[in-house]
């Protein structure tokens, strides 16, 4: 796992956690944006992740 993919994962966690935290406490559902952006950061980090060549893979 790459440098920048383990902070985009550290991303996702802080976001999510933040909004869940928020929204808990406030009451005020706005912070399920929060849980929906950390998601879709998530799910970008899982496809670019998945898209990159490991190391020692074939190249063209």
């Amino acid at each position: 796992m790459t440098g920048p993919l383990k902070a985009a994962w550290g991303l996702v966690a802080f976001v999510v956690l933040a909004g869940l935290v928020l929204w808990l406490v406030t009451g005020r559902a706005v912070f399920a944006v929060f849980i929906v952006l950390g998601v879709l950061t998530g799910l970008g980090a899982w496809v670019t992740g998945r898209s990159t060549t490991p190391k020692g893979g074939p190249t063209p």
